[in-house]
């Protein structure tokens, strides 16, 4: 057996297989894209079948490419975090369509349970707020919406999980497992506790029963089925992707922060192993669970990133492809006026608004396209502020930022975050640091590192730095606010 690591990356708008090297090097990567469903406004969904189905063809493809699952040391996983599938145990097959965690359908739900008073009771259990991003109301939604769904919960063959709990089952042939870090994003996992709270499986109608054992992120959890790449290959690392890409960019100390610019925008702080609390709206986590010892982490989510220029791309066809949007916006000195609120699914962190709608405003008739391109840019930036505004007052304050993420290689919005922020911005060489971060905890999972700050210095490679220029006019500032207020 050589030393290869297969990461599974299964993400909102796509999958994929990726092979490291011990050294953090990357070896061979395949990719599908994922079928989004829209059934309704403000509702999400994936088929859990087309997520299994391509992310083992993925797998299959790198594997058989690197010479068989004999050169394959582990297997880790990284995963779009709150989505949620609902399968049967007796079969393994899914019972509904994932709900996405774009999905808004239980924003009526949250609301209610908000005016009954029980945020503050959540928030302190959890670190997470009444919303429908997280996993625990699309559980209850499943369980009292789908009668496939309650047929298999009422005979005790309900199985619920997040997408790596699901992977994991279909690879395994039936270890029922999740992660520390995605079961602390489910409203059901007290943070300073071990597993699920049966009060909180009771307030939000999700049973007990049907959950999967909570497990550390790095460790021997399962195996391959023999029959699926001719030979078992441990299951060695599980992780919540925005946790994943936290370790991917070596944020290992109390105070290192990183901001992942994908379909989403999240930005996680490393809070040490303090269980964090938020006076400002934003969440507590848990970073990692090793030993049983877990890593807390304080989080911004905002829910619309790089799904912005996919919009601007599919739905408006405004740019051809999202590169061009960096040209675009060098093309012009500014947005001319024209501000870009890109609340398509509502506004998270520290707004957490799901009724809010996006809102594009100051234009004229001398805006072109590269004026809401440039908009569309440095609506990341201005995002951005109003997190370091929160991490800010609840004692978080950024000192660097280390950006990753396919959006994160447009140089000109990396420069604009440093102008903006007004703090040194890192952006590593290899920007894929979810996937690499997953790959870290397989390795140090199956001993090939010591230990996660091993796998860091081996695996993390060069940085580039991007320190502050010109300071934003005060102008753009006042602009956004406003647009913000019209949301």
């Amino acid at each position: 057996m050589t030393d290869l690591i297969l990461v599974l990356d299964a993400g909102t708008t796509s999958t994929r297989a990726m092979l490291f090297t011990p050294d953090g090097a990357l070896r061979g990567v395949a990719q599908e894209e994922l079928t989004q469903y829209y059934p309704q406004p403000g509702w999400v969904e994936h088929d859990a079948a087309e997520i299994w189905a391509k992310t083992l063809a993925c797998a299959q493809q790198v594997v058989e490419a690197a010479g068989g699952a004999s050169q394959v040391a582990a297997i880790g996983i990284t995963n779009q975090r709150e989505t949620v599938v609902a399968w049967d145990k007796a079969t393994g097959q899914p019972l509904h369509h994932a709900l996405v965690w774009q999905d808004r359908r239980t924003a009526d739900f949250c609301g209610a349970l908000r005016e009954s008073g029980q945020e503050p009771v959540v928030q302190a259990a959890t670190g997470l707020l009444l919303d429908p991003y997280f996993s625990g109301t699309k559980m209850r939604w499943l369980v009292e919406n789908v009668p496939a769904v309650a047929e298999a919960a009422s005979a005790g063959r309900l199985a619920l999980g997040t997408v790596e709990t699901w992977l994991t089952w279909k690879l395994s042939g039936g270890a029922h497992v999740t992660d520390a870090s995605n079961a602390s994003r489910t409203l059901l996992l007290p943070l300073a506790g071990a597993t699920w709270d049966a009060g909180l499986c009771d307030l939000f109608g999700v049973p007990q029963a049907a959950l999967p054992e909570v497990t550390d992120n790095a460790g021997r959890f399962a195996a391959t089925t023999r029959d699926l790449f001719g030979a078992a290959i441990p299951i060695a690392g599980l992780v919540g992707d925005q946790q994943s890409a936290t370790i991917g960019q070596g944020c290992l100390n109390p105070g290192e922060t990183k901001a992942t610019y994908g379909t989403g925008a999240f930005v996680l702080a490393n809070m040490g192993g303090e269980v964090p609390r938020s006076g400002h709206r934003l969440l507590g986590t848990v970073l990692c669970q090793l030993g049983g010892t877990r890593t807390y982490a304080l989080e911004g989510s905002v829910f619309v990133a790089g799904s912005l220029v996919k919009w601007l791309r599919d739905s408006l066809g405004i740019i051809a492809s999202a590169p061009e949007t960096e040209e675009l916006a060098r093309s012009v000195p500014d947005s001319g006026g024209v501000t870009i609120v890109p609340a398509l699914s509502g506004l998270g962190a520290p707004h957490w608004r799901p009724d809010a709608r996006a809102v594009i405003s100051g234009m004229s008739f001398s805006t072109t396209r590269a004026h809401v391109a440039r908009a569309a840019l440095e609506a990341m930036a201005m995002q951005t502020a109003d997190l370091a505004a929160a991490f800010a007052a609840d004692g978080a304050g950024w000192t660097a930022l280390r950006i990753d993420g396919g959006m994160s290689a447009n140089d000109w919005m990396a420069q604009d975050l440093a102008d903006v922020l007004r703090v040194p911005v890192e952006r590593p060489k290899f920007v894929e640091t979810t996937a690499l971060g997953a790959a870290m905890l397989a390795a140090v999972g199956v001993g090939m590192h010591g230990s996660l700050g091993d796998a860091a210095q081996a695996m993390r490679g060069a940085v580039q730095r991007f320190m502050p220029g010109a300071e934003p006019s005060a102008e753009r500032r006042a602009a956004w606010d406003r647009a913000l207020a019209a949301t």
